[in-house]
């Protein structure tokens, strides 16, 4: 199984199966001699972790970080960070139902006919499991990021047809942190917990989006043709597990504006060239300006139903998919982080490339 690596100066590469021993990852090229600080490594795991909400997952897993090479007295060595979070709260037995059934819009089918050994224990890589060493890797580039006062900010703009009524700008990390859904629009997010519980009780699930900030990225950053910058932050964002779409800046709203709508006109403000709007979204022909990076990420419905379905097995003969197991109602307000992590490397990555 190949491409389990991301970037190209500062690379990650993860390992492990949802119901293995343990997931981890590599971190390689990332700068010598920067202090690390490992419990902001921590809270950023801790931010992903199941809360115990109602919509949420009931496998609980204490997601401890193990620092394997790299650091030396909380320092960072240039040599490749390696790390593992065990999984502990495993029950692969919870799985063994499915050894031989395709689940609706799952991976199963695809993996099953592309590696033939297919480890149906919760998904084996599929499963959104894998994202723990993403968040990992993530908050070492950030300390990378805080260096040069780049802030990421991602929250849950909507779930299902509830949206944000108001646009929260700049957007507060600590009323995100303490929304169960991760909104800082308080009414929203209420909204968004009752149609939650609803589905609980329906066993059904639902998608929805997550809108991510980026402050203080300086202008410079990508290379024009074939990895712009826009390009390689949709690539990091539709590889997460359930994402559907990206856009950035005005997005496919563009479509229907007119040029002269839609041009950033530049202006010069506090002795410094900028633009009066900001519908480039922070980036031109690839290219950062200066301006803030804004984008959207869409998310599915969860695929895993506590509601029968039908489907096939192995001998295309037709089966009833009994819903059962330990899974999420949404799986956007515990990806926050998740996204906030790609953001964090995508950009820490070209950091380091335009540095050389």
């Amino acid at each position: 199984m190949s491409g389990n690596s991301f970037g190209k100066a500062l690379v990650l590469t993860t390992f492990g199966e949802s119901h293995g021993i343990a997931v981890g990852g590599i971190l390689d090229g990332f700068p010598s001699n920067t202090e690390i600080d490992l419990p902001f490594i921590q809270s950023e795991l801790d931010r992903r972790r199941s809360k115990g909400y109602s919509y949420s997952t009931s496998r609980i897993e204490d997601d401890k970080i193990e620092i394997l090479s790299g650091l030396f007295e909380n320092k960072s060595t240039g040599a490749p960070i390696a790390f593992m979070i065990y999984n502990k709260d495993q029950k692969p037995e919870d799985y063994l139902h499915l050894k031989d059934i395709y689940r609706p819009s799952h991976a199963d089918f695809t993996y099953k006919q592309k590696y033939g050994n297919y480890d149906y224990r919760g998904s084996g890589r599929a499963s959104a499991r894998e994202t723990v060493a993403r968040v990992a890797g993530g908050a070492f580039a950030k300390i990378l990021l805080k260096q040069h006062s780049i802030i990421i900010t991602a929250y849950v703009s909507q779930i299902g047809p509830v949206k944000m009524k108001n646009d929260f700008h700049p957007v507060d990390l600590e009323t995100i942190i303490k929304s169960p859904v991760g909104c800082p629009d308080e009414e929203a997010g209420d909204a968004m917990m009752t149609l939650l519980e609803q589905l609980k009780s329906e066993g059904d699930t639902t998608g929805g989006i997550i809108t991510c900030r980026v402050n203080g990225v300086p202008p410079g950053l990508g290379e024009p043709v074939f990895d712009k910058l826009h390009a390689d932050l949709a690539k990091g964002m539709l590889s997460i597990n359930a994402v559907k779409g990206f856009d950035y800046g005005s997005g496919f709203e563009a479509s229907s504006l007119r040029g002269s709508e839609h041009n950033d006109i530049f202006i010069f403000r506090n002795k410094q060239i900028t633009t009066a709007t900001n519908f480039s979204g922070g980036i031109q022909g690839g290219i950062s300006n200066g301006n803030e990076i804004y984008f959207r990420v869409a998310f599915k419905p969860v695929s895993t139903l506590m509601k029968d379905q039908q489907t096939v097995n192995e001998a295309g003969e037709k089966v009833l998919l009994k819903g059962k197991g330990r899974h999420d109602v949404c799986v956007v307000p515990r990806a926050i982080p998740v996204v906030e992590a790609m953001a964090a490397l995508v950009i820490a990555d070209h950091l380091i490339l335009q540095s050389r």
